[in-house]
């Protein structure tokens, strides 16, 4: 009966530290987390650009040949 309660407390407290170690991760990010989200969102954007270069590019070669 013990080792049973045992475990119920050792498993609640278990949740508990998984708790609030996924708490602590929602601070506020750091310097190198901002900068490594900026440069993330510069190469997305700029792979958007450039795919929409090469939409452009292949549009005008369609039209040249016509």
């Amino acid at each position: 009966m013990k080792n049973v309660t045992m475990r119920k407390i050792g498993l609640a407290l278990l949740i508990a530290m998984l708790g609030a170690g996924l708490a602590a991760c929602e601070e506020e990010q750091g310097p190198a987390e901002q900068a490594g989200e900026n440069i993330d969102e510069s190469m997305e954007k700029m792979g958007e650009g450039m795919e929409e270069m090469g939409d452009e590019i292949e549009k005008a070669a369609e039209d040249a040949q016509n």
